[in-house]
């Protein structure tokens, strides 16, 4: 019977902690940022200096709790069976209508280690 009980918990605390809420994003306008897809029509760009001071509220966080605060990426990168990087476009891709660009642009990369939790949040011009 105690064990049945201690089985018990460790599954009622995992069903309760695989429930991901939105992360926290301080200033951050979330309408914006989930209706400017690749950064086509520049309203992340507005909103860098506020996502800078929330950046490390990300650490931590699964790619669900990453998707239900953001969106869905922009565009996600698998580098090998142990990590994965989500991409979210600050500066227009190569993806929007009209826009050729001469250089990399501006994105948000968050590096997914293997459990899917959120590693490091880079903002940044370089590809993974």
């Amino acid at each position: 019977m105690r064990q049945f009980s201690f089985f018990f918990s460790l599954a009622a605390i995992g069903w309760l902690t695989s429930c991901s809420g939105p992360v926290s994003v301080g200033e951050v306008n979330l309408d914006n940022w989930k209706s400017d897809r690749d950064g086509c029509k520049g309203l992340r760009m507005n909103e860098i200096e506020a996502f800078k001071a929330a950046k490390n509220n990300f650490l931590g966080a699964d790619n669900q709790a990453l998707i239900k605060t953001l969106g869905r990426p922009d565009r996600v990168e698998l580098v090998d069976k142990s990590q994965s990087f989500f991409f979210y476009f600050i500066e227009p891709s190569g993806d929007c209508e009209g826009v050729e660009s001469k250089k990399e642009p501006l994105r948000v990369l968050f590096r997914m280690n293997a459990i899917s939790k959120v590693s490091e949040v880079t903002i940044t011009t370089l590809n993974p």
